[in-house]
């Protein structure tokens, strides 16, 4: 492969991931997908229906990430999830502050992205202070404060984060074959969990779970095998094009913003190139507004007043530094790092749920004090 085949590739990468998100954003806008809004159901209705939503959707991303890994298409140690470095601590007080701001902020950064296609100037804003916040936690003034603190609280595992390759050196099966049993077993469990209540096996839902689960495979192929390249012809060496990690991703919506509004603001530096978690950002946005216009929910949206605006605000800081500091978001460490089974993005996801429950509480007291 020549720098001309490989800059060919690269541009068929970004425009396949381009499409996933923007099925993914339809598919969120369509169903009213959202993981803040599950809790809060749980939390203030006992209605389970949109958990049942994620659950499914994870499920079905965790078979099809073993699947693919199981037929040799992918490799699974090669994700940010499934590092050996376990910094528990980040990912549990990351995942507690990022939970803490959804609620603040109304939703998580998919639903902000979500909401922007659909109309929402006040979801805008928390997206410019959410990136900022991001891009502050990964390299600015809060990254020295997260490298200097929480991220050293952590411990080691030789063979890495994902469980399913601790069971196979135990009991001396392939990884492979290890990792398909056990996302059978447990993703099976989840779709079954989400499947038996009856409220649930409805148009809509069956298309969140099923739907917004495959976009989450497919993220993983087109990061994964379409973008991958086993010799780069200038540095000889394995690479997966158009990733900021320099691994294989799927979908998050924390440091891709950052990368969104730096790329935007850097745009005449040429070093500045387009990533797949860039592009995802403008995909879900597309793909909600498209949504948005089929259906006419279009509607333009603002801030309903001061202590509207301020909650809102902070919300957006506490997701962006709080998902960079846990590795991620609910799509992020939960749909896309749970699909890898891996012990960090466990640890993440119950620091998320923590979070959004203390935020409840914390919306609770305001109304009582008014």
């Amino acid at each position: 492969m020549n720098i001309a085949e490989l800059q060919q590739l690269q541009t068929w990468v970004l425009w396949a991931a381009f499409a996933a998100s923007a099925v993914f954003g339809f598919i969120a806008q369509r169903t009213h997908f959202c993981t803040m809004g599950a809790i809060s159901d749980i939390v203030n209705m006992g209605d389970w229906t949109r958990m049942r939503m994620w659950v499914m959707a994870a499920g079905v991303a965790m078979i099809g990430f073993y699947a693919m890994a199981w037929g040799g298409w992918i490799d699974p140690g090669k994700s940010i999830y499934t590092s050996g470095r376990i910094v528990w601590l980040s990912a549990l007080v990351g995942g507690a502050v990022f939970g803490f701001g959804m609620v603040l902020a109304s939703g998580c950064g998919n639903k902000t992205l979500v909401r922007i296609g659909a109309g929402s100037l006040k979801s805008l804003v928390v997206f410019v202070v959410m990136g900022f916040a991001a891009l502050a936690t990964l390299r600015g003034v809060l990254a020295v404060w997260r490298v200097n603190t929480l991220d050293q609280v952590a411990f080691d595992i030789p063979m890495g984060a994902a469980m399913p390759v601790w069971v196979s050196h135990a009991s001396g099966f392939s990884a492979g074959s290890t990792g398909l049993v056990m996302a059978l077993l447990i993703g099976g469990a989840m779709v079954i969990w989400a499947l038996l209540g009856e409220d649930f096996r409805r148009t809509d839902n069956l298309l969140a779970g099923l739907g917004l689960g495959l976009v989450v495979v497919a993220m993983w192929w087109i990061s994964g095998r379409l973008g991958f390249v086993a010799e780069h012809p200038e540095t000889l060496e394995s690479v997966y094009l158009a990733t900021n990690s320099g691994r294989m991703e799927a979908l998050s919506f924390t440091a891709p913003l950052a990368y969104t509004m730096d790329w935007v603001v850097y745009y005449s530096d040429t070093s500045k190139l387009l990533s797949i978690g860039v592009v995802a950002v403008f995909g879900v946005v597309f793909g909600s507004f498209v949504c948005a216009l089929i259906d006419r929910s279009f509607r333009w949206e603002g801030f309903q007043g001061t202590r509207d605006t301020a909650l809102h605000l902070g919300g957006a800081v506490c997701m962006g530094a709080g998902g960079v500091t846990a590795l991620g978001c609910t799509i992020g460490q939960g749909m896309s790092g749970l699909s890898t089974l891996s012990l960090t993005s466990v640890i993440a996801v119950t620091g998320i749920v923590l979070g959004a429950l203390v935020g409840f509480r914390f919306q609770i007291a305001l109304l009582e004090r008014e």
